[in-house]
């Protein structure tokens, strides 16, 4: 059984994975705000900047306020509503920043050498960045009622916790599929694809929401800083996104690990096999 698991994370042998995960890390670093500021953006135009803000007042009440999240989060739709034109086409570019990183990153595991790389994940991650409106009305849709959930508190609050976990776990799935299947370099099987991609988007779901119960811990984030509370917060989100692009790794290598397996399979005479 130990030696299946092995066998599942294959490709990541003899790489750095701390570093490739770093690597990402940086580059969302850079694309996280403009991502989420075209999607809000966006999402305004369609829906309404007053309907945005209903859906997500809930939402940012809920959230715990340890280290700030309810502000930072009601600055940042706030700005996205109130983007204009020239700076969304300005937070364009930042925002294709996150396909290369993934690119890179990929492909520096399964096809060392290739060219192009960060032009190809600029490109491959633009159907990702003009579906995000869709993916975030879908969220703030379902996010007032697991919020209200969360707030009465007690069995409440549980199923507030599990109806938001599969949420996120079905809007991550098609990204997540998309990103191992056309931001990686090669094409797996559809259907080898969408097994895993839902399985490690199910994962990062749950990461996620251990950071809003990180978010809740009563602890000092700027203790380690001297006492720059704003500098612990920045570091605690950039640990969790580093685990995040962790388990999204872990993912695109038992995606390659089990294509090749089939690939062998398929390729041995029938004597062989």
């Amino acid at each position: 059984m130990r030696s299946k698991i092995s066998a599942l994370f294959r490709p990541l042998r003899g790489k750095d994975v701390a570093l490739h995960a770093a690597a990402i890390t940086f580059y969302s670093g850079i694309a996280v705000v403009p991502v989420a500021l075209l999607a809000i953006w966006i999402t305004g135009l369609a829906v309404g900047a007053e309907r945005v803000r209903d859906l997500t007042g809930r939402t940012l009440a809920a959230l715990p306020d340890e280290i700030g999240a309810p502000r930072a989060l009601g600055a940042l739709i706030e700005a996205g509503l109130n983007l204009t034109p020239v700076l969304a086409l300005a937070s364009l570019l930042p925002a294709t920043l996150y396909g290369e990183g993934l690119r890179r990153a990929f492909a520096s595991i399964a096809r060392p050498g290739e060219k192009l790389v960060g032009w190809r994940g600029r490109i491959l991650w633009l159907p990702l960045l003009a579906a995000t409106p869709a993916l975030l009305l879908s969220l703030l849709l379902a996010l007032p009622t697991t919020s209200r959930l969360w707030l009465r508190g007690g069995w409440s609050a549980v199923l507030g916790v599990v109806l938001s976990f599969l949420a996120v776990w079905l809007l991550l799935t098609p990204v997540v599929i998309w990103v191992f299947r056309y931001v990686a370099p090669g094409r797996p099987p559809w259907l080898l694809t969408t097994l895993i991609g839902s399985f490690t988007a199910a994962n990062l779901s749950g990461f996620l929401h251990g950071f809003v119960l990180f978010s809740s811990l009563p602890l000092d984030l700027g203790v380690p800083f001297g006492g720059f509370t704003e500098v612990g917060a920045v570091v605690a989100i950039g640990f969790w996104l580093y685990l995040f692009h962790v388990v999204l790794l872990a993912g695109f290598a038992a995606t390659r690990a089990v294509e090749t397996h089939l690939s062998d399979d398929s390729a041995r005479s029938p004597e062989e096999a």
